[in-house]
């Protein structure tokens, strides 16, 4: 099953409504996922306790094949995210701990 973040905000307006509502929750969340990317755009690594890190990883140059024509296409250096969960995380999902 997917969940989309439309449906993370609803979850959250419902357990704090009438408090903050669902414009104002939408807003952090995106606000909060900004973040993340900007920092990670930057270089930066994010750490969030419980939860895990995000980092980026420098892939190397390598020539790639077309899958279609079996042609080599040269690909370039580039930054790719890179997310490692937590223990708490990994053992609340029964995986790796």
């Amino acid at each position: 099953m997917t969940i989309t973040k439309q449906q993370i905000v609803e979850e959250i307006v419902r357990e704090v409504s009438p408090r903050v509502s669902k414009k104002d929750v939408a807003d952090i969340i995106q606000r909060f996922l900004d973040k993340i990317v900007d920092n990670l755009a930057e270089g930066n690594r994010i750490e969030l306790r419980g939860f895990g890190i995000f980092n980026t990883k420098l892939r190397k140059p390598k020539i790639a094949r077309n899958p279609k024509t079996n042609e080599p296409v040269s690909l370039p250096p580039r930054r790719v995210p890179v997310f490692r969960a937590s223990k708490i995380f990994k053992e609340t999902l029964k995986i790796g701990g």
